[in-house]
């Protein structure tokens, strides 16, 4: 029995290796993507907290204590300077994002193509099979005629 051979095998795999390789790298900037969101609400979350203190610091009735309100002043602002740099960071994330998300599409097209030309090749090979089949049946068949002929 005849087996199907893509020659351009190779190639397929070669595609598919490159196309895992560029969802590995999507999937590392989307992790470090959800990880810096969280890092910027975690800051999010600290700035209201440090805000809220103070503004507690400095109600009407309360004592004051300027050290300690000049300290948690300081720590909201050093929150602020996190969640900004960790917003550019992100910004940074996004944009290779992008790049990686285009490459990863046009190693998925590559890929795609040679599997469309192995399924274009095996239909092809298929139709070749059937039509050798159809005439060795039909060369049996004039064999048997003939010797039928012949008794």
């Amino acid at each position: 029995m005849a087996v199907f051979r893509f020659q351009f095998e190779a190639v397929l795999k070669h595609r598919r290796d490159q196309e895992r390789r560029e969802q590995m790298a999507v999937a590392e900037l989307e992790s470090r993507r959800h990880g810096l969101e969280a890092t910027i609400r975690q800051h999010q979350r600290g700035i209201v907290s440090a805000r809220g203190d103070l503004r507690d610091r400095l109600a009407p009735g309360a004592s004051v204590d300027l050290r300690s309100v000049r300290l948690q002043a300081s720590a909201s602002l050093h929150l602020v300077g996190l969640a900004q740099r960790a917003v550019l960071e992100l910004a940074g994330v996004h944009e290779k994002l992008d790049r990686a998300r285009r490459v990863l599409l046009r190693a998925s097209v590559r890929r795609k193509a040679v599997e469309l030309l192995k399924e274009r090749k095996q239909q092809e090979w298929l139709q070749e099979q059937s039509r050798r089949e159809d005439r060795a049946l039909d060369e049996l068949a004039v064999m048997r005629m003939a010797a039928e002929d012949a008794s």
